[in-house]
């Protein structure tokens, strides 16, 4: 399948169908932040620097670079603010402007493959941008409305866009070098704008291969709760074939919407990345403890019966049977009827009777191994199958 390169000195992401969702930070934008305007103006770069910090620390693959100010050296001081940002961060950079030449001067100042920031299917803009894209061996935003504005229609949208992919090719750039933009309508004013985009975004992966980006915090625009809806938006999206955004990812909302898409995608390997983000840490010391759980071992090995929950495992799987989960989801307790959901089951272990439990290791050899008398298994219950709420 297709996929995207982008680079910063030091590091490179790759947006594609079967690779993690990429997030796109947008506070470094100026629009409706007059203190930022100002600032930016003024050559005091202190909140870029502290929103790029922040946003990279948050989740951020890339960052978008907008210096959009009113009467204002637009090109100078986007060139200032993305030396600065790659300075003091090592992700890759969307050069964010709706004039030429404060492109050419972000692109110049910029040191890696960026991503331009954007394209129309205006005929004036192709011919502006696409050979400034091709110069600079950069990749570029397709964003799909020509002269007529945007159309309500997804189908006239994805016309616009293949037109803008096959123009590019024209010019050399290769259809994985471009990002199309559905265009995100407010869902508040537009109802059916989530159908449209799932529309087009099945086309744009299915017929033209081509990767997508869109700014999502458009969709809740003028809603309460924005961040609610943005997360349910993206989720849907990125089931439909969206593979990056423009959007806050100081928002933890989005962020877990974003690693659960991964883990539903089969894009997170293990759900590595999701077990890293948000499973409790050991205390400072225990991190050799090989899963165990901190201080003394489990009171259950001093009860003449025990249980091992067995999270997600079915009944009669040989891993329930024979407690070959790994150490690090066994789960102790003294009865099987701790609701930790449907899927799971409780192996009962009869351990040897001990005196002391601050005495007592729990190798893996106690629990799995055979014995004269086996392990019983019992279906997990929960309270919806002992009638409880």
């Amino acid at each position: 399948m297709t996929e995207t390169v982008l680079s910063s000195e030091r590091r490179e992401v790759v947006i594609g169908f079967d690779r993690p969702f990429v997030v796109i930070g947008e506070r470094i934008n100026p629009t409706g932040r007059k203190v930022l305007a100002a600032e930016m103006a003024e050559g005091n770069y202190s909140r870029v620097e502290s929103d790029a910090i922040a946003q990279v620390e948050a989740g951020a693959h890339m960052l978008d670079v907008n210096a959009g100010i009113p009467l204002a050296d637009e090109p100078a001081i986007l060139a200032e603010a993305i030396t600065l940002v790659q300075r003091i961060t090592d992700v890759p950079l969307c050069i964010d402007s709706s004039i030429v030449a404060a492109l050419e001067a972000g692109l110049a100042a910029y040191k890696g493959k960026a991503l331009v920031n954007s394209v129309t299917g205006e005929e004036e803009r192709l011919e502006a941008v696409l050979p400034l894209v091709k110069k600079h061996g950069a990749a570029v935003v397709a964003i799909s409305n020509d002269e007529t504005g945007i159309s309500e229609d997804p189908d006239e949208r994805f016309a616009v866009a293949k037109k803008i992919v096959e123009r590019a090719e024209d010019h050399g750039i290769p259809r994985s070098d471009v990002l199309v933009d559905p265009l995100v309508m407010p869902v508040g004013a537009i109802n059916h704008a989530g159908r449209q985009i799932t529309h087009i975004l099945h086309r744009l992966r299915g017929e033209l291969k081509v990767n997508s980006t869109c700014g999502a915090s458009n969709f809740s625009f003028g809603l309460p709760n924005r961040n609610g809806i943005n997360s349910a938006f993206l989720n849907i999206a990125i089931g439909a074939g969206l593979t990056s955004a423009i959007t806050n990812p100081l928002h933890q909302e989005v962020m877990q919407a974003v690693l659960g898409a991964n883990v539903v995608m089969g894009h997170d390997p293990d759900c590595r990345a999701w077990i890293k983000k948000y499973r409790t840490p050991l205390p400072e010391g225990m991190e050799g403890a090989r899963g165990r759980r901190p201080g003394p071992p489990p009171t259950c090995l001093t009860r003449p019966s025990s249980y091992l929950l067995l999270p997600g495992v079915a009944a009669d799987s040989p891993r329930a049977r024979h407690c070959s989960m790994p150490r690090a989801l066994w789960v102790w307790t003294s009865t099987p009827y701790a609701a930790v959901g449907r899927s799971a089951v409780a192996v009962r272990c009869n351990p040897p009777s001990v005196s002391s439990p601050s005495t007592v290791s729990h190798p893996e050899s106690r629990i799995c191994r055979r014995s004269a008398k086996p392990n019983s298994v019992t279906p997990m219950r929960t309270a919806s199958t002992r009638g409880g709420a």
